[in-house]
């Protein structure tokens, strides 16, 4: 739930050289409207607009059986189900309602490929390892050269 994360301990930004405590304040539709310790009127809050606030990993619950962490998954190298032929990495995970969607890098100069993030889709994930797999369906091909997909209808 996103109001979870007062739960997780004080946030920081990158550098850990500002910790506030969070004070959920409500939950609307999913976005959580907190106050920071500290920050105590509109001018306050403004200067922190843009700014990247994180919780120590330690903080945060372990993962379940087939439930990962996005920070896990960036950067993971991409092979192919069938025949193990390295794709690219993964590049970033976009909301997408109900399921969300890999975007993989292929390389320099090359299209990404984009991935649904689906139990179909990617059947294997070894975090320690550092990959995962992709099992595209029968009429979409990758191109591992040029770096996209085509159809094949």
């Amino acid at each position: 739930m996103p109001e979870d994360v007062a739960s997780y301990g004080p946030v920081s930004d990158e550098a850990g050289n500002r910790v506030f405590e969070i004070d959920i304040l409500e939950v609307r539709s999913g976005i959580v409207i907190a106050a920071l310790d500290g920050i105590g009127d509109r001018n306050a809050a403004e200067a922190l607009k843009g700014l990247r606030l994180y919780v120590a990993r330690t903080a945060l619950p372990a993962a379940e059986d087939n439930e990962f962490y996005h920070a896990d998954l960036l950067g993971l190298k991409v092979v192919m189900a069938e025949g193990g032929a390295e794709v690219g990495t993964v590049r970033s995970i976009i909301p997408a309602g109900e399921n969300e969607v890999l975007e993989i890098d292929t390389g320099p100069g090359l299209d990404t490929q984009l991935v649904p993030f689906t139990r179909a889709a990617v059947p294997e994930i070894d975090i320690k390892a550092g990959w995962l797999s992709i099992d595209l369906p029968r009429e979409t091909e990758v191109d591992i050269e040029k770096g996209r997909s085509e159809d094949r209808k």
